[in-house]
């Protein structure tokens, strides 16, 4: 792999500078249907550590919206639900998990993880202080991996499984 300068991908064909009206946009979130909301927010929350900040039920519709964010305190979480609205419209990293009503109820898997073919969708990523402290800790919760460190020729990252299959990647901002 050869290491490039913030020049160098400026070059990269598709790439265009970054217009002034973007300047404020921020990245928000990404939204995954799920077959049971309360295995993937036991996932999301236990196993990740996310915190459910925002819940939004669609009963006519027939679907819920959990919106999740890794916060570590949550003092800063307004209590009123329009200032929670908007502090969280701000967020960078927030997952949506949408559950379509009566698909806890259904055989077999019920969404594509993207990863099968036809692929498409790959994965989200946490990154976390110690990537082997957290690969031992998902071992001990019994999550299922997808990739350990030990596995392939990249021992820097990992992957586990969400309980509808997507993957998540796990790496750490330092080196091992």
């Amino acid at each position: 792999m050869t290491a490039q300068t913030l020049a160098d991908l400026a070059d990269v064909p598709g790439v265009a500078p970054r217009d002034a009206a973007t300047r404020d946009f921020v990245f928000n979130h990404t939204m995954l249907r799920v077959k049971d909301p309360v295995a993937s927010l036991d996932f999301y929350t236990r196993v990740l550590g996310f915190t459910l900040v925002r819940k939004a039920d669609f009963e006519q519709a027939k679907f819920s919206l959990f919106f999740l964010a890794l916060v570590d305190d949550t003092a800063g979480i307004p209590d009123d639900e329009d200032a929670r609205r908007e502090w969280l419209a701000r967020q960078p990293g927030v997952l949506e998990l949408t559950h379509n009503h009566g698909t806890e109820s259904q055989d077999g898997p019920v969404y594509h993880d993207g990863n099968s073919d036809p692929r498409g969708f790959g994965h989200i990523c946490v990154s976390v202080p110690d990537v082997r402290a957290a690969c031992a800790r998902f071992e001990e919760l019994g999550v299922t991996f997808q990739k350990r460190l030990t596995d392939g020729t990249m021992k820097s990252i990992a992957f586990i499984k969400d309980p509808d299959g997507y993957w998540v990647e796990i790496i750490q901002p330092t080196k091992m």
